[in-house]
């Protein structure tokens, strides 16, 4: 059994959206950051970075396996159902890509403008704003080209590597970002909203927990 510690964050839907998808056995275990819950010294022997989420397989071989970072545990999920990733070969190397393009510069630049554009509601300093703004453009416009040829990141098959960068672009309108001028993009972000696995994974665990 997969034991999910998250919560319904870009990153925490990740997770439950592959888990979803690939109807791997999973419990939920939810995890509150409003009372840093993931700073407790429990939630430290999972992931010494105190960031969700992160996954227990119980059923790993050899042992029972820890996992953090979302784009590793992406991997692992599909690896170990043998799902939304090719065994091999071309297919293989633009999923990996585009995983980790989603997972390191689609995710950084959205949290950099989510967490400024916090502050600047809050009345706090937020220099660098229109910067990481300009940037986050300029993965949309990436992710805008790829998509010229391709329903998906990797491809014609949705994969892990869709999952890694959606849930951010996702959050195109609280970080002020109109869409307009990527509509591949746009038409991209519904494909995957629509699919049912998404549907359920966005509310998991749900808010109210």
């Amino acid at each position: 059994m997969i034991h999910l510690h998250s919560r319904a964050t870009p990153n925490g839907r990740k997770v439950a959206m592959a888990l979803e998808e690939t109807g791997l056995p999973y419990t939920v275990h939810a995890i509150d950051l409003s009372r840093k819950e993931q700073k407790t010294p429990q939630f430290l022997a999972l992931n010494p970075n105190g960031r969700i989420p992160v996954i227990v397989d119980d059923d790993c071989p050899g042992g029972a396996a820890t996992v953090f970072e979302s784009g590793a545990i992406l991997l692992y999920i599909a690896e170990k159902s043998g799902q939304l990733l090719s065994p091999g070969g071309r297919a293989r190397v633009e999923a990996l890509k585009w995983l980790f393009f989603g997972s390191s510069q689609v995710t950084h630049t959205a949290m950099q403008v989510h967490y400024l554009l916090r502050r600047k509601a809050a009345g706090e300093p937020h220099d660098n704003l229109e910067v990481y703004a300009r940037e986050l453009g300029r993965l949309y416009g990436i992710l805008d080209g790829v998509l010229a040829s391709r329903d998906y990141l990797a491809g014609a098959r949705y994969s892990i590597a869709d999952i890694s960068a959606w849930p951010w672009v996702d959050r195109h309108q609280a970080h002020a970002m109109d869409l307009a001028p990527w509509p591949r993009l746009g038409d991209w972000l519904k494909r995957i909203g629509d699919r049912p696995a998404t549907r359920r994974g966005y509310d998991i665990p749900p808010r109210g927990d």
